[in-house]
């Protein structure tokens, strides 16, 4: 029987779980739970010969009814392996989907204790309050959940006992941080009921006292056993633990053998179905694609019909059958969700009837997606090899079939790459030498190097990152930023700013940042929880926020200095600026109307462009700081055409390689034939779009800026060039300021900036939102030039 019992409600956090055990040293079996069959010792599938320490069961109860959830969590913790386990985990997502309500409910109905740790300091998923957070943000506040029909959770207690909120006992940081946890937790857990007792968390070593805790207690309190729900944090953390503790079973039989698989003569088949059509995704098709898989797009809105993807079936079936490489995904950026169940297992079907009759690897996204896809192919159990990033796993099926999973919000643009070049290597074929020496997991390393066919052995885009104003929101959002995981899988960022006022903010945010001052560059060191600031040293101790200084307008002013200087000298490859107050910038005697005039100065540019990026809509001006009427007046075909060309070189340097482009018309209605206005389309507009056009830019235009807007909101355009300010910058606040990012195309390196101001009434309260400085810190490090290889 395993020591470790695991339930997990998807594929993707099973495997990953999984991953977790066998990293430290443990053996782990998933088994794909059908019906009532549960465990390798009950009916279910086994690994014949294998002694296993952990068993982890995917009941696939995601997207299943609260009482279908319930019953299913109830069936497998009161089978055999559960009984037997020392410990019993159930893994829930960080983002707090799924039925984590019904799912704890049987766990109080079969009369065990339910600790929820909730926390995944990994990717900035915390829990304080007993409210659950993403980077600092309540998730209630985020749009992680916009491909879910429900609303995120405001706070725990509520969620798992809407009811009666009350009853759910929590543990807060300073409990948690105490030295006594177990003895709290011993008094919480009375033998009288199960209870149910949430614990907040923001770190790693928050985890470490939670399994701590528990593991002194025996994960038994008032003669009950107790059941640790938690992410995939708290599990690598239990399996480091339990790694030292775990006798193993000394039956002379032979484990399950991770290191390799059979070799191949020549490469095999492999197939990928991604289907997700989120940004992550999507980059990481692209790599694929990159690399040589063939793209084979399905529409969603034919899932499930009879006939439905015949001509792409064959010939997918085909070209695997000849070994080739082959991606499935979906040809629309926008998927109903209540349609994702049919969608999800139309691509499933679709998969099980690719691979007939060939051996193909498979590469598969999100939890549900691979799950389907494995129970429409026929595997049923399966053991962790590998994790190339976090949450990106590869395993090998019952039958030899090796697996890569990840879920589907996971991972830098490489990590299906990642996946791809493991199952090269474990078909004892060399990966292809343009990502030999991939970083396999990104977010843990210092310098990570990442490559792609084009940047072949570059390392990461140094990003200066200015602190905007002191006395605004700058220094806290720049804090939360720069220890982003994702942001330093990307990049290698470096604070130009003041240490003490980021030493200032990271306490005023409750996060625990190790801010070293350096003297350059080539000095950063890059380790988990790390800041790396060029100290200018200009703002005093004392600054107040949210009041008007020109100390600190004059010190934005050096921060965009110095981070112009390090540009300019290839330093650095992007700048990525917090937001600063033009009244005290002006107060400080530097008269400039904004950030991209003022680095425009400094650089020595004549002409750059500002465009606007959220994650619905992009748009590039062609006047921006000055009135209207002037704005008008300004307007020529050959600053419309230079314009669309800037928008068009940015957008193909992100990844889009033909992007469609739309231009705004100045009058209503386009000037319906002369009817407003004076002809300012035909003079000063359409010359300008036919000189792009001429080029083979797919730019269209000008239309009505008012539906344009919508279609582009919709997705029918990459990009809206806006003659003016305001005719941009009004539809992308309603459409997507809290994540908006402000990007300066035409500077020597790119510049992007949240698109937001100073926020004076809010600074240093820890209400600030961080999410545009964290996409802000994403794009640049997506449009970065990569620095010169040496060595």
């Amino acid at each position: 029987m395993a020591s470790v019992f695991v339930q997990a409600d998807d594929f993707s956090g099973a495997a990953e779980v999984g991953y977790c055990f066998v990293e430290h040293g443990l053996t782990a079996q998933v088994t794909l739970a059908a019906g009532t069959s549960f465990g390798a010792h009950d009916g279910g599938p086994s690994f014949a010969g294998e002694v296993t320490d952990v068993v982890v069961a995917d009941t696939h109860s995601r997207g299943l009814s609260g009482a279908e959830a319930e019953a299913l969590v109830k069936e497998a913790f009161s089978g055999p392996e559960a009984s037997a386990a020392q410990v019993q985990f159930k893994k829930m997502d960080s983002l707090w989907r799924g039925n984590i309500q019904a799912e704890v409910s049987a766990l109080a109905s079969l009369g065990f204790h339910a600790v929820i740790a909730g926390a995944l300091p990994q990717l900035q998923r915390t829990v304080r309050g007993g409210k659950p957070l993403a980077a600092g943000t309540p998730l209630a506040e985020t749009d992680l959940w916009q491909a879910e029909l429900l609303a995120p959770p405001a706070d725990v207690p509520s969620l798992l006992a809407p009811a009666d909120p009350s009853s759910v006992r929590s543990v807060d940081l300073a409990a948690v941080r105490s030295g006594s946890l177990a003895a709290k937790l011993a008094g919480l857990l009375e033998p009288g009921r199960p209870q149910l007792v949430v614990l907040d968390g923001e770190t790693v070593r928050d985890l470490e006292n939670t399994v701590d805790a528990l593991l002194e207690l025996e994960f038994r309190a008032g003669g009950r056993r107790i059941v640790l729900v938690g992410t995939g944090g708290a599990a690598d953390v239990l399996a480091q633990r339990l790694s030292t503790r775990l006798a193993r079973n000394a039956q002379p039989v032979a484990t399950a053998d991770t290191t390799t698989a059979e070799p191949q003569e020549a490469p095999g088949p492999v197939l990928a179905v991604v289907g997700s059509a989120s940004r992550t995704a999507q980059a990481q098709l692209a790599a694929l694609e990159a690399r040589g898989f063939t793209v084979v797009r399905l529409h969603p809105l034919y899932a499930g019909a009879d006939g439905a993807y015949v001509s792409q079936l064959a010939q997918v079936s085909a070209d695997l059958r000849s070994g080739a490489r082959v991606i499935i995904t979906l040809a629309a950026q926008k998927v109903d969700p209540s349609a994702s169940p049919r969608i999800v297992q139309a691509l499933a079907r679709f998969a099980a009837e690719a691979v007939k009759g060939t051996r193909a690897d498979l590469i598969l996204t999100g939890g549900e997606t691979a799950r389907e896809v494995l129970d429409a192919v026929g595997r049923s159990s399966l053991v962790p090899l590998a994790a190339v990033q976090h949450g990106a796993v590869l395993s090998r099926a019952d039958d030899g079939t090796l697996v890569g999973t990840k879920p589907g919000s996971f991972g830098d643009h490489l990590a299906l790459l990642q996946l791809y070049d493991e199952i090269r290597k474990r078909r004892g074929q060399a990966a292809a030498a343009s990502t030999q020496t991939l970083s396999h997991k990104t977010s843990e390393e210092s310098g990570a190097t990442m490559t792609d066919e084009s940047t072949h052995n570059q390392p990461l885009p140094y990003v200066a990152v200015t602190m905007g104003d002191g006395a605004g929101v700058g220094p806290e959002v720049v804090v939360a930023a720069v220890l982003d995981p994702q942001s330093n899988a990307e990049c290698r960022p470096v604070v130009i700013g003041d240490a003490l006022r980021l030493r200032q903010a990271a306490e005023t945010l409750g996060i625990e940042a190790d801010i070293q001052p350096i003297e350059d560059v080539d000095d950063a060191v890059f380790t988990p929880g790390r800041v790396n600031v060029i100290d200018l040293a200009l703002l005093p101790a004392d600054l107040p926020w949210g009041q008007l200084s020109p100390v600190a307008g004059h010190a934005a002013y050096e921060y965009i200095r110095v981070a112009s200087e390090l540009a300019m000298a290839g330093k650095v490859q992007a700048i990525c600026t917090a937001p600063l107050n033009k009244e005290a910038l002006h107060a400080a005697g530097h008269i400039f109307p904004g950030h991209t005039e003022l680095l425009a100065h400094l650089t020595g540019t004549e002409e750059v462009s500002m465009m606007l990026s959220t994650p619905k809509i992009r748009v590039i001006h062609v006047t921006t700081h000055i009135g209207l009427v002037d704005a008008i007046r300004k307007i020529n075909p050959d600053l419309v055409e230079r314009t669309i060309r800037r928008g068009h070189e940015a957008l193909v340097r992100a990844g889009i390689p033909n992007p469609k482009i739309g231009v705004c018309a100045i009058n209503p209605h386009a000037g319906e034939n002369g009817l407003f206005g004076q002809g300012e389309e035909a003079e000063k507009i359409e010359p300008g779009v036919k000189a792009a056009q001429a080029d083979g830019i797919n730019a269209v235009g000008p239309l009505p800026a008012d539906t344009l807007f919508f279609l582009a909101g919709r997705g029918d355009y990459d990009l809206v060039v806006a003659m003016y300010h305001d005719q941009g910058h009004g539809p992308v606040k309603v459409l997507g300021i809290e994540a908006g990012v402000n990007i300066t195309v035409g500077l020597p390196v790119i510049r992007t900036s949240v698109d937001h101001g100073t926020a004076f009434d809010i600074a240093g309260r820890n209400i600030a939102d961080s999410r545009s400085m964290v996409e802000a810190l994403h794009q640049a490090a997506e449009m970065a030039t990569r620095p010169a290889h040496v060595g």
